[in-house]
């Protein structure tokens, strides 16, 4: 019976404590409550926004495709030049790329301020950023002087980059075609030092390597 007696007044008492713990914390309960339903709701409205906007940037690009095989070129470049200043890292990294593959800009100046919205307004992964410095030599090696190539390729040339092998081999061609033959030998042989490498730049750098030593 006593027993029974102290499990019930422990009860009233828990009961007691709690309501009292609720009495006096009420406001930062509610508060607490209604903050997270508030971040819920923030964060579940931010999510579809972005899969809205990925959905419409998705259906911008296919339409500049079908502009780009109607021959509307002037309105491809246009739509794609918008997809570039949207920052997307992969709607605007693509819509460079096709500009460029399709020859829809010639103007140096111009592409590079693209390739300059890109690397300052976007965020990406190393992968996809060291192809980006690659594609942008490609363009430059004609406009820049050397110690600015060099400059820019040299996240390319850490250990890690894949994009290293191509760009040793395109600066190797870079000095032939200068005729600094030393220098280019340098490239190459850094090229041939490289493990797991596709045979045809293995092959290549071989090749341009006994020609410098014919010379």
């Amino acid at each position: 019976m006593s027993d029974n007696l102290y499990e019930a007044q422990y009860d009233v008492t828990k009961k007691s404590r709690i309501k009292k713990f609720y009495e006096s914390n009420k406001n930062l309960i509610f508060s607490f409550i209604l903050i997270l339903i508030i971040s819920l709701v923030s964060i579940t409205y931010y999510y579809k926004s972005q899969e809205k906007k990925k959905t419409l940037l998705s259906e911008k690009f296919i339409r500049a495709k079908i502009y780009i095989e109607n021959d509307k070129r002037s309105e491809a470049t246009e739509l794609l030049k918008s997809l570039i200043n949207s920052n997307d890292r992969t709607y605007s990294t693509l819509s460079l790329f096709l500009l460029l593959n399709q020859n829809l800009i010639t103007d140096y100046g111009e592409i590079s301020i693209l390739f300059n919205q890109l690397f300052e307004n976007s965020s990406f992964k190393k992968e996809t950023r060291d192809l980006l410095i690659y594609k942008k030599t490609l363009l430059d090696l004609n406009h820049l002087n050397e110690s600015e190539i060099l400059n820019q390729i040299k996240p390319l040339l850490d250990k890690n980059s894949i994009w290293k092998p191509q760009i040793l081999l395109l600066m190797g061609d870079y000095y032939v075609s200068n005729k600094e033959y030393l220098k280019a030998k340098e490239f190459y042989i850094q090229i041939l030092s490289i493990k797991n490498l596709q045979k045809e730049i293995y092959d290549r750098a071989k090749f341009q390597l006994t020609s410098i030593n014919n010379e």
